[in-house]
């Protein structure tokens, strides 16, 4: 009788998505070359909201892939693997996708709040995955990491409202410093 087990592999994680409740794609990164062109992940991506928009579960297995998801409010996250993927590992690399966005927005997840920050979120997506290998699960470590380098930011490519909160963070310093002194 022959044993056909899987080689072990690194590469666990195929796609990480976030959708809108309408289906269409606010952020989607693919890492591998299973929907190969735009109009393959559109199409994928279309699939895999019919099947979970109205579904009660939080895995869903179709297509030889294996699907673990998480709505709030008007989004919709995704993770992706293999069919043979263990989704105890998925479900700990949405958590912390899902936990790092809720602290970078501070509790508020909603569309326009993540379209805000939207660098922010590409930083925790490449964080949290490089090329299909899970690099970290603690969302804290993640934030810790992110909000290193959003602060590395040039001034020139900051957006008004970075740098005015950055103003704003140093005046209270000074005058806080002042008060103390």
């Amino acid at each position: 009788m022959a044993s056909s087990t899987l080689e072990p592999s690194m590469y666990t994680i195929k796609a990480i998505m976030v959708l809108d409740n309408d289906g269409a794609r606010i952020l989607a990164k693919y890492y591998d070359q299973t929907w190969p062109s735009t109009k393959e992940q559109k199409e994928f991506e279309k699939n895999v909201f019919q099947k979970t928009q109205r579904a009660n579960a939080e895995i869903v297995m179709f297509e030889g892939i294996t699907c673990v998801y998480r709505s709030n409010v008007d989004l919709f996250f995704y993770v992706i693997g293999s069919s043979n993927e263990n989704e105890l590992i998925l479900v700990s690399v949405l958590s912390a996708f899902y936990d790092s966005i809720s602290q970078l927005l501070r509790k508020n997840v909603e569309k326009a709040s993540l379209l805000d920050n939207l660098d922010g979120v590409m930083l925790i997506m490449d964080e949290l995955i490089d090329q299909g290998i899970i690099l970290e699960s603690d969302a804290s470590a993640i934030n810790q990491r992110i909000a290193m380098k959003l602060d590395d930011i040039p001034l020139s490519e900051q957006s008004v409202a970075q740098v005015g909160k950055h103003v704003l963070q140093t005046a209270k310093d000074q005058l806080k410093w002042s008060l103390l002194r």
